[in-house]
Formats: structure tokens, sequence, C-alpha cells
């Protein structure tokens, strides 16, 4: 297990090196000065002129070649300095840090809510497959599957925004100021984030208990008259779930992406508007820092994921 786990560590440092230069080169390729874009919305503060522009090349670095930009950058990441956005004008770290509990709490609600309806929704249909049960929860999971989820959150804020006035249409309200209006600001978003996901890990879960129940242990443990809900929960379930933990790594990254349409869909003031507006402004060093560090907290949970197997199902071990 040992040995696996560090060559997956060194895996993972691979593959967030690869997403760095990705993401570093990749946004340099768009049409465009992030300092002409700065100063276009800021005229009053910072006159247009060569000298500025000259000052604010050299201020941010971006007078000095791609390459020692790049390891300027990565250097001060392993420093614990993420950069400083030209938008904003101030840390990327902090900038992250009063984002991320919104997103946080958001994905979280939406990941947690998902996954445990997924699951029930799809014991549910293999118990009672072929009944009505199985046709909705089936008709429920490609509904799921198949809306736009901007679709979805704007089609909410007309009905139960607009039309019924039950729910904020936009904006975020912490927890710690007022937990019951916070509820009601987080119910569409979270709706919207959790729905794929749900569709996903119900389907899942339908398929992987059907084909656990035609296993042998499972008739002998119905022939032998146990409670049908010490089959499901002890033999049943445990076994069918290995194909669904790996969907539920996968959905930690579903969700820091869906977040990206859902905080802009409800104006949230997350991660994800952030990264959107640092997107459109070419803020470089916004955009490189939240994709390595959303990069990061996806392979971890996924490297979280692998090692979970061996505890699922003991006959998977490790060389």
């Amino acid at each position: 297990m040992t040995a696996y786990i560090i060559r997956r560590l060194f895996m993972a440092v691979i593959i967030i090196i690869l997403v760095t230069l990705i993401v570093f080169f990749s946004i340099r390729l768009l049409p465009g000065d992030p300092l002409i874009i700065f100063l276009g919305k800021n005229a009053g503060l910072e006159q247009m002129s060569d000298e500025t522009l000259e000052r604010l090349r050299h201020e941010y670095g971006l007078d000095k070649p791609v390459m020692v930009q790049y390891f300027s950058w990565i250097s001060g990441v392993f420093r614990g300095d993420l950069g400083r956005s030209i938008t904003y004008r101030d840390n990327v770290g902090t900038l992250l840090k009063e984002r991320f509990p919104v997103t946080i709490h958001i994905g979280l609600v939406a990941f947690i809510l998902g996954n445990v309806l997924g699951i029930m929704l799809g014991i549910i249909a293999a118990l009672r497959r072929g009944t009505w049960i199985d046709s909705l929860a089936t008709l429920v999971s490609y509904i799921g599957i198949t809306i736009p989820v901007f679709w979805l959150g704007l089609l909410m804020m007309y009905v139960f925004g607009l039309k019924l006035g039950w729910l904020p249409i936009t904006g975020y309200v912490s927890p710690f100021k007022d937990f019951w209006e916070s509820t009601r600001s987080i119910i569409m978003p979270v709706i919207c984030e959790m729905i794929t996901g749900l569709a996903v890990i119900a389907r899942q879960t339908r398929s992987s208990m059907l084909e656990v129940s035609r296993q042998d242990y499972i008739r002998t443990a119905w022939a032998k008259g146990l409670k049908e809900r010490y089959i499901v929960l002890r033999h049943m379930l445990k076994n069918s779930l290995i194909p669904v933990i790996t969907l539920l790594g996968i959905g930690i990254g579903i969700i820091f992406g869906g977040s990206v349409l859902v905080e802009t869909v409800f104006a949230i003031p997350g991660v994800g508007r952030l990264l959107v507006t640092a997107v459109f402004q070419q803020d470089y060093v916004v955009v490189q820092s939240g994709v390595l560090v959303i990069s990061s907290i996806v392979i971890l949970s996924n490297l979280l994921v692998d090692i979970s197997y061996g505890w699922l199902d003991p006959r998977i071990r490790y060389g």
C-alpha cells in the first residue's frame, strides 16, 4: 500500500506540473493585453501611456521572457505566494481565501445531498426493478443527465424567484450571518450543482446493485431467510459501491466545474465566478493559481478514492 501511495503521489505531482504548463501557456494565447484591458476599465485611476504600460509590465513581471515568468510564478507558489492580481491589485491567495468558503459551502452541500439521494434512488430502483418506482427513477436520471445546468438555473429563477417569490434570485448570504436566509439563497444553486451528479450516481448504483444481486452469495443470503435490510446493507451495497466511489471522486471535479456556471448565473461571489471574471479580464495569475488549487484538490480526492477501494473490497491489493 505504501509503495502504491508513493507512486500515485509521484503521478499526481507530474499531472499538476502538466496542468501548470497547459494553463500558463494557453491563457497567454488569448488575444489582447491584460494591462490595456485594466487601464481601459480604470481610466480615471491610471492614465494610458507607454510609460504607464512599461511601469505596470515591470511591476507584474510581464516584461520578462515567458519561461522566466513561469518559473518565477512556480517558485512563488512553493513559497506560498500565488502572485498578485492585475484586475483586483491584490494577492491571489487573499482573493481565493475570501471566495473559497462560498464555493466549498455550496459545493459540499450539493455533493453530500447529490450522492446520498443518488445512492438511495439507485438502491430503491434496483430493489423495485420493473415497477413504477424504477421507471420514475430512470426518468429523473435521464432528465438530470441531459438538462443544461444554466438553463435549469434560469428556469428556477423565473419560477421560484420572479413568479412565486419564494427564493432570492441572486446573491449569497453566509450561514454565520443569517442561517435561514443563507439556506434560502443556496437552494437553487445547490439543485443546479447536484442534479447531474445525482442522476449519474443513481444510474450507476442501480446497475451495480442489479449486477451484485445475481451473485451466488446473495441468493444464499435470501435462501437463509435473512432480513432484506441486512442483505442490502451488509452484502449488496458494500460490494456494489466500488464503481460508485469512483464516480464520487470524479464528482469533486464536476462540483468545481459546475460552480463556474452556477456562480455566474446566480451572481455568487465564489471561486468559479472569480475565474470567469479573470478569464475575460485576462488576469493571468488569478487563472493560473485558481486552476492550480482546484486541480490539486481534485487529484488529492481521487487519490483518497483509490485508497478506499482496498477497504471496500478486501480482494483488491496494491503492489
